[in-house]
């Protein structure tokens, strides 16, 4: 019989597919409207978050969901917590740009246990489970070994807000300039932002505001890859931190030191 592990896992992957294959289906002929400034929700954000939950449930009826685009809010330590993000890059979808994802985590008390994140477009599916590494289409991934900011890739995302987030963003991207990285990208998922630093096609990426359904799955399976999160002065990330820095553990301090905010920003 499969561990709880491997039986997450499986339910996780399943519903992500059938997910990204509502999502696909629906491109280019599902409409969006803004429920917040510069911020989208199309049709497919909803009928995938449907099909996700649905099989979640069908699966584990007594488990929590928190999920970005309905009112299913839980309590962050609840013992069996699923936490969703239907589609995550939402603005790149309704725009037609092919970089978008779906997010699932399943946490325990506040700890986040098993994640999986799908890139429907690449047909790549990130897996981790706590303490069992961290994985892309069944190989095992790790982490870059870029010893130096001169070395680096580094992602980062704008929060939706135009003032002092954005300003600070910018300020942090100049200084990093300043440094000598190999460069900045801006591809607006943070989901997939996470796991291109698990996977070694980034360095870094730092963000100033998320909320818990953008990086919960994608934090793990960074961690589960050797490398490194936390909030942004450094200190452990939790479900409620507000933002993320995260790197390929070598770098981490270097980053902290140019990218740290306070927690009033």
């Amino acid at each position: 019989m499969l561990n709880i592990a491997d039986d997450i896992i499986k339910i996780a992957e399943t519903a992500s597919r059938q997910a990204g294959e509502i999502i696909l289906n629906k491109k280019g002929r599902s409409s969006f409207s803004e429920k917040g400034e510069n911020n989208l929700v199309t049709e497919a954000d909803y009928a995938a978050q449907e099909a996700i939950i649905k099989v979640i449930s069908n699966q584990f009826p007594g488990h929590s969901i928190i999920a970005e685009e309905n009112d299913l809010s839980a309590n962050l330590d609840e013992p069996d917590l699923w936490i969703i993000d239907p589609l995550d890059g939402t603005n790149n979808y309704a725009h037609q740009i092919p970089h978008f994802s779906v997010s699932i985590a399943y946490a325990r008390f506040g700890k986040v246990k098993a994640g999986v994140v799908f890139d429907p477009e690449r047909g790549e599916l990130f897996s981790a489970a706590s303490g069992m590494g961290a994985s892309l289409n069944g190989k095992t991934i790790n982490v870059s070994k870029a010893s130096s900011l001169q070395e680096a890739i580094v992602a980062t995302g704008f929060y939706y807000d135009r003032g002092a987030k954005m300003r600070k963003t910018l300020s942090s991207i100049e200084e990093l300039f300043e440094h000598n990285i190999h460069g900045i990208r801006r591809f607006g998922s943070a989901a997939l932002d996470l796991c291109w630093v698990a996977c070694g096609r980034f360095d870094a990426y730092f963000e100033y505001k998320l909320s818990v359904w953008d990086f919960a799955a994608g934090r793990l399976i960074v961690n589960e890859a050797g490398g490194c999160c936390t909030d942004q002065q450094g200190n452990p990330l939790t479900l409620s931190s507000p933002g993320i820095v995260a790197s390929n553990g070598i770098l981490h301090n270097y980053l902290l030191n140019i990218v740290s905010w306070d927690n009033e920003l």
